[in-house]
C-alpha cells in the first residue's frame, strides 16, 4: 500500500477515534451538545445509544490502523473495505442526519479510496 493510501486511511481512522471520543466519552458535555445540536435532556437521554455508536466508530478505526500494518495486498484489502464502510455509514449520516456528515466521513474515505485504487 503506498505512503498517499496510507497516510488517508490514518486521517479516517484518526477522525473515528474522535468520533468514539465524543460519542463515548463527551456526548453530554456542553461542547458536544452543541456540535450535534442537543439539549442537555435529550443528550442524556440518547447517552447509551451514542455510546453504542461510538463503539461502531471505534471498529471502523481499527480496521484501518490494521489495514495499515497488515501485509500490503491484504492490506489494501482491507482498507478499500473498512474505507467502503464509512463511505456507506457517511452516505447514511448526510442522508437521515446531517449533510455534513457525508462530507466529514465519506470525501477522506473515498480520497483514501482512491489513493489505494491508483497508486
Amino acid at each position: 500500500m503506498s505512503v498517499a493510501t496510507k497516510v488517508m486511511i490514518v486521517i479516517v481512522a484518526l477522525e473515528h477515534l474522535y468520533f468514539l471520543y465524543l460519542e463515548m466519552f463527551a456526548w453530554t458535555k456542553p461542547r458536544t451538545r452543541k456540535a450535534f445540536g442537543l439539549t442537555e435532556a435529550q443528550a442524556n437521554d440518547s447517552k447509551r445509544m451514542a455510546a453504542n455508536q461510538g463503539l461502531y466508530n471505534g471498529f471502523l478505526s481499527a480496521g484501518c490502523i490494521w489495514s495499515t500494518i497488515a501485509p500490503p495486498d491484504f492490506g489494501k484489502q482491507l482498507a478499500l473495505f473498512f474505507a467502503g464502510c464509512v463511505v456507506v455509514a457517511g452516505i447514511y449520516g448526510g442522508a437521515t442526519v446531517n449533510k455534513r456528515v457525508f462530507f466529514l466521513q465519506s470525501i477522506p474515505a473515498l480520497i483514501a479510496i482512491a489513493a489505494a485504487l491508483f497508486t
